[in-house]
């Protein structure tokens, strides 16, 4: 499942998951854009990292509610590294409130920063995978989306999630023939998304069905298989990485 010669873009990947998913990309053999709002320190050790594997690294500032920074973070990433291949959706926000207490703007911030940022940064690179004949776009979901699932308090995030996952299937109707393939990943609760996987191995979790918490890294593999050439038949579909919690 090598990556090399290829080069992706993770939104919001100057730290948690969008970090761990950047650096797999790079362990992979792929060259890495990423986005970041305020993080910039962190973006800076992201990039570091990625050099530090012997590939190509850029880190873009980028508020992706925003259209024209949607554009300029696609196409600052194809310019930097060459050409753009995968993209990875995977900046969004949440807001914890009941539907009676959140005002229009804390609604619309929370799908503005998951769904309309997806949409928004999918259309923008979509001409240079076109170009290539091929391409990979990654979206980020969240556990039970798939079947719309509701949480008390979670209404904006629980919308944009299922949102996305309807977004996908239909992206991935009008994309396929030309090579590209869109999928989204569904992460559960990840509670420390630095762990790595042998030290999670060594903790207990009664929420999760193989009974240990996850990681970043346990979504990065699922990424790194979708982006791969081995995924070419796989589109349109959702892999719940959440060690069985919500079932």
């Amino acid at each position: 499942m090598g990556l090399e010669g290829r080069a992706a873009l993770v939104t919001g990947g100057s730290r948690r998951i969008g970090k761990g998913i950047a650096l797999a990309l790079a362990r992979g053999g792929a060259d890495v854009a990423i986005t970041f709002r305020t993080r910039e320190a962190d973006a800076r050790r992201v990039v570091g990292g990625i050099e530090a594997m012997g590939r190509r690294g850029v880190a873009i500032r980028a508020d992706l509610t925003r259209p024209a920074d949607c554009r300029r973070a696609v196409s600052t990433s194809a310019r930097t590294l060459g050409r753009l291949d995968i993209l990875v959706n995977n900046v969004g926000g949440w807001t914890q409130a009941s539907v009676e207490r959140m005002d229009l703007r804390a609604w619309r911030e929370v799908l503005d920063s998951n769904l309309t940022a997806t949409f928004l940064c999918s259309k923008a690179a979509l001409p240079h995978m076109r170009r290539n004949r091929w391409g990979r776009i990654v979206n980020l979901g969240a556990a039970g989306a798939y079947r719309a699932h509701g949480s008390a308090k979670l209404s904006a995030f629980y919308a944009a999630k299922a949102g996305i996952v309807a977004f996908s299937k239909s992206l991935a109707r009008e994309v396929g023939r030309d090579g590209i393939t869109v999928n989204v990943v569904s992460p559960g609760v990840v509670e420390d998304p630095d762990l790595p996987v042998s030290a999670a191995r060594r903790r207990k979790d009664s929420e999760t069905a193989v009974g240990r918490p996850g990681t970043s890294d346990d979504l990065a593999a699922a990424v790194l298989f979708l982006v791969s050439e081995e995924a070419s038949f796989v589109t349109g579909d959702v892999i719940g990485v959440t060690g069985g919690w919500l079932l």
